[in-house]
């Protein structure tokens, strides 16, 4: 089934090259020009990504992102930004609302839907493997969904997936170009320092049962999960 995909873009032109691009790239892009439409289209159909600017002319595409992941609904939709933005502290910004990619305007087609393949392929794979259980922490890659004891545990796409590495090996210390290369694949435009925001967003959403502790850091090494 062809990957359906949100275009949030109210410049006309970048909106229509955009898909068109993505359009002979094989995909089905759907555009809106505000956060007002972009909710109405999700609303009536959940797209399967979306590309957000962050500049729209009634809110900005990072308040918008920000309640996508508090909603139940669409807590899993992966999310790319688009913005002008090239400072480390707005693409951190972007992140820390649950952005799971960021590129910087200009980019090239190219870019573009190396970035969109990527982000479609990293979120595919999930669903064929079984379920793991670590301290108390169970994640199931079929439904998507984590629980701490009975306590469900809301998590972004990159924060699912990089808890669902950590659990695959637990107690082994992971640098963060490993993590970058396991949970962000071959994604050559990510910081590293983006792996402590996500371990960060990732202990907030498992400090509420205690299971915050299980994510270690280890000083000149990296991150690793304690078995128990």
């Amino acid at each position: 089934m062809t990957a359906r995909i949100l275009i949030v873009e109210d410049e006309p032109a970048i909106a229509e090259l955009i898909a068109v691009n993505l359009r002979h790239a094989g995909y089905t892009p759907v555009l809106a020009h505000d956060a007002a439409s972009a909710r109405q289209q999700i609303d009536a159909a959940l797209p399967d990504l979306l590309l957000l600017d962050w500049m729209l002319p009634d809110s900005p595409g990072i308040e918008l992102a920000r309640r996508l992941r508090a909603d139940s609904r669409t807590r899993a939709l992966p999310i790319i930004l688009l913005t002008a933005r090239a400072q480390e502290s707005d693409k951190l910004a972007g992140f820390e609302v649950g952005a799971d990619d960021y590129i910087t305007k200009p980019f090239s087609p190219r870019e573009l839907l190396a970035r969109v393949k990527a982000m479609l392929r990293r979120a595919a794979p999930l669903a064929a493997d079984e379920a793991l259980e670590v301290g108390g922490l169970r994640l199931d890659p079929a439904t998507f969904r984590v629980q701490a004891g009975d306590t469900p545990v809301s998590l972004s796409p990159t924060e699912f997936r990089l808890l669902h590495y950590l659990m695959t090996q637990p107690d082994r210390v992971h640098s963060r170009a490993r993590l970058l290369d396991a949970v962000w694949g071959d994604h050559v435009f990510i910081e590293e320092r983006t792996v402590d925001v996500h371990i960060r967003r990732l202990r907030v959403a498992l400090q509420p049962t205690g299971h915050d502790r299980l994510v270690e850091t280890v000083r000149g090494g990296g991150y690793r999960l304690l078995p128990a």
